[in-house]
């Protein structure tokens, strides 16, 4: 035969292989691009010299050892704010807090703080496909305008925010009421013994660290003399929910549980968690296989159980085979405390150890302590494993770097502050942002920009004035540092170069000149 005779039979193959391949192009086109992974471990009132990794000593901290050394360590990194819930609403919201009025530390019993119709982190993440979850403190408020419906179903709250899953603390371990609550609802409650809350005055009778206080294993150092709850004293005044009270010994369990079961539930699909620990915040009650083990008392071994917590987490990720897919950030809301409420010898047993590091301050404060933190980022390509940046970050920036990394299009115009620094997450820019503002228990007083700071005037007290003996940074006159030169802030060079200082005064100024709203009337024309 000729290969005439053959020629229908190869058009029809030819045309057979043609579609093949056109049907192969349209399944990847269509297939859905491999997002990594991201877990974000978020500690709270862990400082800066904490952990080994930032020259912490007095502390072994094995798996955020191991961790370092597989990551990017950032020494320049900032949380927005000097104190909890500042902090977690702009890591959320891209915005800094003080952008919206009563952003303060939030009462246990406040209302949800973000406006459900507001960008946030999980919301950009969950329009690229993520699964996305909460397991952990919250302390961002919840329920409308009336506060949480504790009793029926607590909304808004995480779920109204862009969180697909959530099991939070409400707001903080030294709050009421001390229970989880579990999406919209509180965990293991019997509404036969319904939940009654108030932060104005005692309800109900249970006892009170301020009249029995022979019922406490922990004395309150200040404050936190309310109701007592496993023999610890708390702010604020609750009865009813027995069967729904959490255990404070087995808190970092539980939530490393959840979270172990969020990532199981969800390792076919890109997902991200926000594992917010409770572990360094009053009151500090690690779980009987840490007490004793650190040798600095409370303090130090609730951090010894915060390490613990990171070892489960990648231990997980390894055992599911997400590591290589996974990528793991671990940072902290603001600086140390020692006595911070309760009398746990946090201070007495302290020895060498520096919480803050090098840095003067700690939380509440203006000063670099006050929200100078560790920020750690783990990438599943070993990009940048085991180097130091030196690039400045701050954590208002995870919105935008990981919404691209997510490949998110378009940020809305209602996210201020973020930056989009994931080069600068990647190790790539080793300059990131040229500015950020500070923000202390009394409001964002200061402004960095390179290596200088200033903190504006303020007429506050010289140290926090409940307790905790920390140097709030605050003086009458305005205050200039040379980061660089001076990490510890100890020489005010405000005089000796004056248009240095009314450069970056006047810039501060004009950021907070349309947009603060905070509890603090500052007057912007004393910049």
């Amino acid at each position: 035969m000729t290969l005439k005779n053959y020629l229908p039979l190869i058009l029809f193959l030819l045309t057979i292989l043609a579609i093949s391949c056109k049907n192969t192009e349209i399944h990847k086109s269509t297939e859905k691009p491999n997002k990594p992974n991201i877990v974000l471990i978020y500690a709270d009132d862990l400082g800066y010299g904490d952990i080994s990794p930032y020259g912490g000593i007095g502390l072994q901290t094995p798996n955020l050892d191991s961790l370092a050394s597989q990551s990017i360590v950032f020494r320049n990194a900032y949380a927005t704010g000097a104190t909890c819930t500042p902090s977690r609403y702009s890591l959320l919201t891209g915005n800094y807090a003080w952008r919206k009025k009563g952003t303060g530390v939030a009462k246990g019993d406040e209302s949800l703080l973000i406006d459900t119709m507001s960008t946030t982190l999980p919301s950009t993440l969950k329009s690229a496909g993520y699964e996305t979850g909460i397991v952990g403190k919250w302390h961002l408020g919840l329920g409308g305008s009336g506060g949480p419906d504790w009793n029926g179903k607590i909304t808004p709250g995480p779920l109204e925010i862009g969180f697909d899953y959530s099991y939070i603390i409400p707001a903080t371990g030294d709050r009421v009421p001390c229970v989880f609550v579990e999406n919209h609802h509180i965990v293991n409650l019997d509404l036969n013994d319904p939940i009654k809350v108030d932060y104005k005055e005692k309800i109900g009778d249970w006892p009170t660290g301020k009249e029995n206080p022979e019922l406490l294993k922990m004395k309150p150092s200040q404050g936190h003399d309310n109701t007592i709850v496993n023999g610890i004293s708390r702010i604020g005044w609750m009865t009813g929910g027995s069967n729904a009270l959490w255990d404070d010994e087995t808190i970092a369990q539980q939530l490393v549980k959840k979270s172990t079961d969020f990532i199981e539930l969800n390792k076919n699909e890109p997902f991200f968690l926000y594992l917010s620990t409770h572990d360094i915040h009053v009151p500090r009650v690690p779980n009987k296989m840490f007490q004793g083990k650190s040798g600095l008392g409370p303090r130090g071994d609730v951090i010894l159980q915060l390490d613990w917590t990171v070892g489960e987490i990648m231990s997980l990720l390894r055992q599911q085979q997400l590591l290589d897919n996974t990528i793991v950030i671990f940072s902290s809301d603001n600086g140390p405390v020692l006595d911070d409420g309760y009398y746990d010898q946090a201070r007495e047993l302290n020895g060498a150890h520096k919480p803050a590091g090098e840095f003067r301050g700690g939380k509440y404060s203006s000063l670099e302590g006050g929200s100078r933190i560790p920020l750690i980022v783990r990438w599943p390509d070993g990009k940048g494993k085991g180097t130091i940046s030196n690039a400045m970050v701050s954590q208002v920036d995870f919105l935008k770097s990981f919404g691209r990394l997510a490949g998110v299009d378009k940020i809305e115009n209602d996210v201020i502050d973020s930056q989009d620094l994931l080069d600068v997450l990647l190790g790539n820019d080793k300059v990131g942002r040229n500015s950020l503002v500070q923000e202390s228990f009394e409001g964002p007083l200061s402004y960095v920009e390179g290596t200088w700071k200033y903190i504006a005037p303020h007429n506050g007290p010289e140290l926090v004035p409940w307790g905790p003996k920390i140097e709030t940074g605050f003086l009458p006159k305005p205050q200039l540092y040379n980061l660089k030169e001076d990490s510890g802030e100890s020489n005010n060079l405000s005089d000796k170069f004056p248009e240095k200082k009314e450069d970056m005064a006047k810039k501060l100024a004009s950021i907070l000149k349309n947009s603060f709203t905070n509890k603090l009337e500052v007057n912007v024309e004393q910049y």
